[in-house]
């Protein structure tokens, strides 16, 4: 196999981290955002979206989408659990980690894609007032995942899952180029959360 990422990305950054949990070491090759590696005609041809990461199989075919991706290493390499012990657990796990991804990572994404101009080659046209109303909009569900953290130990419930790593991610992502720091905004359990998760092995992954 064959895995396509980028440095610095956050969407490269979860897989990396998922493989870093169970010690997965893959063949990798770097696509240059910058340099808008991931919109010339070889990788188009394996991703037609552009996007990394992609996991090339050693039957050619190219998997695309990063909880995909996921999936099918946690088929591959089952131990340590993060997906799932059973399709009840499964089914909660998925639910935060979408919950998550649709919510306070796009949030993000779209905050720092409309609003950063390090990113104006890649998001074309920007609009920076939708920009800043995701970054509101975003706060209001970190709240959310704030009140969420203070009931439980992790995002997911009573144990480190997909879901934590989505939510790191996201995290850091936003304390790098929104200079979002969720303790300075009242929101302490995330805080704590977010440096617990940070003192993990596998948080220097990607």
């Amino acid at each position: 196999m064959k895995l396509y990422t980028s440095a610095r990305a956050p969407n490269p950054r979860r897989v990396a981290m998922f493989m870093a949990e169970k010690g997965i070491t893959l063949d990798t090759q770097l696509i240059d955002l910058g340099k808008l590696e991931n919109r010339d005609p070889a990788f188009l041809a394996k991703n037609p979206f552009g996007r990394v990461p992609a996991l090339e199989l050693d039957d050619g075919r190219v998997l695309c989408e990063t909880r995909a991706i996921c999936s099918y290493l946690e088929g591959v390499y089952p131990e340590p659990n993060l997906m799932g012990e059973g399709f009840e657990e499964r089914a909660f796990i998925e639910m935060a980690d979408r919950r998550i991804e649709l919510h306070v990572f796009a949030g993000i994404a779209n905050c720092v894609r409309h609003t950063h101009p390090g990113l104006a080659a890649l998001e074309q046209p920007q609009f920076p007032d939708y920009g800043a109303a995701q970054g509101e909009k975003m706060r209001e569900w970190a709240r959310w995942l704030d009140q969420t953290l203070a009931a439980q130990p992790f995002v997911a419930g009573q144990r480190f899952t997909i879901a934590d790593i989505t939510a790191f991610c996201a995290m850091e992502f936003a304390r790098g180029l929104m200079k979002f720091r969720p303790g300075q905004e009242g929101m302490e359990h995330l805080q704590a959360w977010r440096d617990r998760m940070a003192e993990r092995p596998s948080a220097a992954a990607g």
